[in-house]
């Protein structure tokens, strides 16, 4: 016959085993017991298909490769997957998005998403440190204008710049929606990026 003491040990032992969640079934463990790296990676890409099929595909039937692609994860990327604008245009709007984000880090301005960094870590710089930093700051300052004066020169220059300002770089997600006239002012204005930014050897090529 088992003492009182003995049956309120066995009862401690049995509530922790249960204790907590249960363990998850089917999946690969280290010897230790702890779920291996891989697995928890499958599980977090998992979550973000699934968030991404909800948020930005909804409705739509696209393959899982489609949302899992890096294409899907910004306004520009998913247009190219709409098949709104080409591969070229796509291109195009990454190396301009690019040149803008070096000019934003290297002059110390903010970047002007908000949602593409910590509220609590948006500040610049405290000047200038070395001459070869202050060259670099200025190389990508003209950049920019050059960009900047590019599209501005186009038909309907500033209603160009703003489009693909609003597309590339703040990746305002109601831009994947534009009607077709705004449209065609983001692939013009892409178009002349293509070829300004050396990515094609002349405008016709685009």
């Amino acid at each position: 016959m088992t003492s009182q003491a003995e049956r309120l040990r066995s009862k401690r032992i049995k509530q922790r085993q249960y204790a907590g969640r249960p363990a998850k079934e089917g999946v690969e463990r280290y010897p230790g017991g702890q779920i291996k790296h891989t697995e928890r990676e499958k599980e977090v890409r998992a979550v973000a298909i699934e968030a991404r099929q909800r948020v930005y595909f909804k409705g739509k039937e696209v393959s899982n490769d489609m949302v899992s692609s890096p294409y899907a994860g910004y306004v520009l990327g998913r247009l190219f997957l709409d098949g709104r604008i080409t591969e070229c245009e796509r291109e195009a709007g990454d190396a301009y998005a690019t040149q803008m984000v070096r000019y934003y880090g290297l002059t110390g301005i903010s970047f002007p998403s908000a949602r593409a960094q910590s509220l609590f870590s948006i500040k610049g710089f405290d000047g200038e440190t070395t001459s070869e930093r202050a060259r670099m700051a200025r190389e990508a300052s003209n950049r920019m204008m050059a960009l900047e004066g590019t599209l501005l020169r186009l038909e309907d220059g500033p209603r160009v710049k703003t489009t693909i300002y609003n597309t590339c770089l703040l990746d305002l997600e109601i831009m994947r929606t534009m009607p077709d006239a705004q449209l065609l002012w983001l692939k013009r204005g892409l178009k002349e990026l293509h070829f300004q930014l050396g990515l094609a050897k002349s405008k016709e090529a685009v």
